[in-house]
């Protein structure tokens, strides 16, 4: 912006947004200057680049207007967790995939949890399946982001609705 501007010739808008063309940078400075406003370069990249003139302040502020808007439209996606054990009773698995169905709908992802403790462990194969089983009970609107996963006596396993 303003002095800034390294180039020897600028392709000038003025501040009613007109076309003025290729005039020299210490041309437009005094131009802008006349106004009471800054020299804004816009597109750097172009040949010659484009310089409009300006209110810096004002021009900074809808941008930064305009961005506030774009993230206010953006969805966040969480993930949620649930845990379920080894020795699960049936309608406790049943609470947790309403649950899991819930945390779909929203929009976010579901990291499944099956932690292993003590004599478990022996039936890690038993365990592998049983939460392969708990994420193919949703049927073909689920997919499986990240497969089953062991550390230590842990188990986990990223799915996510379908889009």
């Amino acid at each position: 912006m303003n002095f800034q501007i390294r180039v020897p010739d600028v392709r000038l808008v003025d501040e009613k947004g007109q076309q003025v063309g290729v005039v020299s940078t210490q041309e437009a400075l005094r131009m802008a200057q006349a106004a009471g406003l800054d020299l804004v370069e816009v597109f750097p990249n172009a040949q010659p680049p484009v310089a409009k003139i300006i209110d810096y302040g004002a021009y900074q502020y809808r941008q930064e207007k305009l961005e506030r808007k774009s993230k206010a439209k953006q969805k966040r996606v969480d993930i949620k967790g649930i845990r379920i054990s080894l020795n699960i009773g049936k309608h406790d698995l049943e609470m947790r995939k309403s649950q899991a169905e819930k945390f779909f709908e929203k929009g976010d992802k579901v990291l499944l949890e099956m932690i292993l403790r003590g004599r478990e462990k022996a039936h890690a194969a038993r365990a592998f399946e049983m939460i392969r089983a708990f994420a193919r009970s949703f049927g073909e609107s689920v997919h499986v982001e990240q497969d089953v996963s062991k550390l230590g006596g842990r188990l986990t396993m990223l799915i996510a609705r379908k889009k």
